[in-house]
């Protein structure tokens, strides 16, 4: 019992700490090849407002920032505790 308390504190405290994060090179050209032939109005306020700005940066800043509390939601314990689990038995 004492085992599972410090295990569900670890993963509090990794979903509390936990961050999104994007790789790869994004740059408005790439958006709009990656939206090509898209011509309903998200992709277009999409577009044009990366284009007004003429970089992505901020958009890549707050949609990580938007999607930390849905992912850290949607990790339940179980799942948590399942790649900790393969982890440490790897």
């Amino acid at each position: 019992m004492r085992y599972l308390r410090r295990v569900n504190r670890l993963i509090e405290y990794l979903r509390q700490n936990m961050m999104v994060d994007f790789q790869g090179e994004l740059t408005v050209a790439r958006v709009r090849e990656l939206l090509a032939g898209d011509d309903s109005r998200d992709a277009k306020n999409l577009l044009a407002k990366l284009v007004a700005e003429r970089k992505v940066e901020d958009f890549i800043l707050v949609l990580a920032d938007c999607l930390g509390e849905p992912v850290q939601k949607a990790l339940t314990d179980d799942v948590m505790r399942e790649q900790i689990r393969m982890y440490a038995e790897s």
